[in-house]
């Protein structure tokens, strides 16, 4: 077979597979469809088995643009490294409180101060996915040449990546206090923890602050320092601003669906969640890589929200639709009148009926109306438009990773989408 022909058909037989992931477990045999009201009429939502069995041809089908997924030695050397990166991402962080707290428990003025502080590093930080902080050192691989992957510059790249989830700890904490949330994985949100309380909001600034003590700690004698620093900074800001747009769009205790808009729901998701967790590690990678090129980086960013966009709206599917064991969260989007993608597609689809009926239960603390709101998503067949949402996504993502810039390497991102369209929490 001609090289060109083998590395075409290897492509496309891996982006098959990776689709497969995509579309989740195939269920066997027959079974009765399930039927709604629709503004058009009776409509029969398809069948799950015969939706993705459809999805796995169309796929194979395709004529539309592939990724090139490079060689499969070299891909499966990247995928050990990074099985190795994860144990070493894991003992960093140990070594990383150790030396933020001894350093400063010495003073014997703050020493009390330390101890606490090592229990808030050491309960909120950790114990999360890690994709932001693990994505630093995947994309820092790819990057650079081999002769860069020192032990310096990996151990370097593993610090930016616990200050990307250090970032995280600090939002999930101040975010749960203002949603009242129960549970942050799988255990008490801090500030429901005994004898924490409203200190939880001081905690959270101290991790904040730690975040700039270690990069100037690693990273001050760098060529690449201020764009940290910058990166940092930028995205905290742009995260805050997506916080408000979604505090202003669902105001405790004041259900209004009409601020529900498409318009609304993006610009939450691209400012809330997609700079932070899929923009920052990407960007903070190419400057230790030294690209800063502001088209290489604007070329990086399209691509990389477009992905925190999708990875957002899964989330909103799995706060109803996931196993909270699995995903180590109670959803609770319902009963805290948030503007998610599942409200918004049913606000485009319902029936003045259906309409009556989600204004009359959604945003309500109460477990008969938010089975009521959780029925009508079934009615409306919520899941099968997010299984449309993920087809139509993948054909977008494809095209812009295959006209992302030279110095990008497209199989960076392909690896980054599969982490994202086959995970259950």
């Amino acid at each position: 077979m001609h090289s060109a022909v083998a590395v075409s058909f290897l492509g496309r037989r891996l982006v098959g597979r990776l689709m497969v992931r995509w579309a989740g477990p195939i269920r066997r045999g027959g079974g009765t469809r399930e039927t709604s009201p629709h503004p058009a009429g009776d409509q029969t939502c398809r069948h799950f088995s015969r939706r993705k069995k459809n999805f796995k041809s169309q796929i194979w089908q395709q004529q539309g643009p592939q990724v090139d997924m490079g060689d499969s030695s070299n891909k499966k050397l990247k995928m050990a490294s990074h099985d190795a990166d994860i144990e070493r991402f894991d003992q960093a962080f140990h070594q990383l409180v150790t030396e933020l707290i001894d350093e400063d428990a010495k003073n014997p003025e703050i020493s009390d101060a330390m101890v606490r502080f090592r229990q808030v590093l050491e309960y909120n930080c950790p114990g999360g996915k890690r994709n932001r902080g693990l994505s630093v050192i995947t994309s820092y691989r790819y990057l650079v040449n081999s002769d860069q992957l020192t032990e310096e510059n990996i151990h370097r790249a593993m610090v930016v990546g616990w200050c990307i989830e250090w970032l995280q700890a600090f939002f999930l904490v101040l975010d749960d206090i203002m949603d009242q949330s129960q549970t942050r994985r799988g255990q008490p949100c801090w500030y429901r923890v005994e004898e924490v309380g409203n200190m939880a909001i001081n905690d959270a600034c101290y991790i904040e602050s730690c975040i700039y003590k270690l990069l100037r700690r690693f990273c001050r004698d760098q060529p690449y320092y201020v764009d940290l620093l910058e990166l940092f900074q930028g995205t905290t800001y742009k995260t805050i601003v997506g916080q408000s747009l979604d505090l202003i769009t669902s105001p405790d205790g004041k259900v209004n669906l009409s601020n529900f808009t498409e318009e609304r729901y993006n610009a939450i998701v691209k400012y809330k969640t997609a700079f932070y967790s899929f923009h920052l590690p990407v960007a903070a990678a190419m400057y230790m890589a030294g690209i800063t090129s502001k088209e290489s980086h604007e070329n990086a960013k399209t691509i990389l929200l477009e992905m925190g966009r999708f990875f957002q709206i899964q989330d909103d599917y799995l706060d109803c639709y996931g196993d909270p064991a699995v995903t180590g969260k109670v959803g609770t989007d319902v009963e805290e009148n948030k503007c998610s993608w599942l409200v918004v597609q049913a606000l485009r689809l319902v029936n003045n009926g259906q309409l009556t009926l989600l204004q009359e239960n959604y945003g309500q603390n109460d477990p008969t109306k938010v089975a009521a709101v959780k029925q009508l998503y079934g009615e409306l067949c919520l899941q099968d438009e997010f299984w449309k949402f993920e087809e139509s996504s993948y054909t977008q993502l494809m095209t812009l990773i295959n006209s992302s810039h030279q110095d990008l390497p497209k199989e960076m991102f392909v690896a980054f989408a599969q982490k994202i369209y086959k995970r259950k929490k």
